[in-house]
């Protein structure tokens, strides 16, 4: 069980605001760039993100360039889940790659702030706040047990295959 708070994003949220471009001299430092992550979008979000809160967009998060780092120092300020309506594609599956979960649900209640809980085996999304319950597709066994394990390259160091 996922618990946070959510902070909440419109839509069309693009890597370059998630990692701006002038900030790609910090690709090498990492925790350093995660200190920067949603800047563009929000100043103040990676100094009031807590371990644990949700990164909740609109429609189409995540596009622009495929920037592995942008779903990673996503996860490295502290993010559990992003939810969003619609997510790029690439996006979706760099951050399933690097142990992000990427949860497709109608955001559109979700305030600012809210509280939310999220239990990714049942695809449930409870507004704590609101008193709303969402749902969002189940997500497949395996890419449970990639997030499960921290992303692909953790799992495939544990199995040394997919376990389908």
């Amino acid at each position: 069980m996922l618990k946070g708070k959510a902070f909440k994003f419109g839509d069309n949220i693009s890597t370059d605001l998630i990692v701006p471009g002038r900030l790609a001299h910090l690709r090498s430092n990492l925790p350093e760039l995660a200190k920067h992550v949603l800047e563009d979008a929000d100043p103040t979000f990676a100094s009031r993100v807590k371990p644990g809160d949700f990164v909740v967009g609109g429609r189409n998060f995540g596009l622009g360039s495929s920037r592995e780092h942008a779903p990673l120092v996503i996860k490295m300020a502290g993010v559990s889940a992003v939810l969003a309506q619609s997510v790029a594609r690439i996006f979706f599956r760099n951050a399933i790659n690097q142990g992000l979960p990427v949860l497709i649900c109608d955001t559109t209640r979700i305030k600012d702030g809210d509280e939310l809980e999220v239990d990714l085996e049942a695809g449930v999304v409870r507004d704590l706040t609101a008193g709303e319950k969402l749902t969002f597709g189940k997500i497949p066994p395996v890419m449970l047990s990639i997030l499960k394990e921290g992303g692909l390259l953790a799992y495939i160091k544990k199995y040394g295959d997919f376990k389908l």
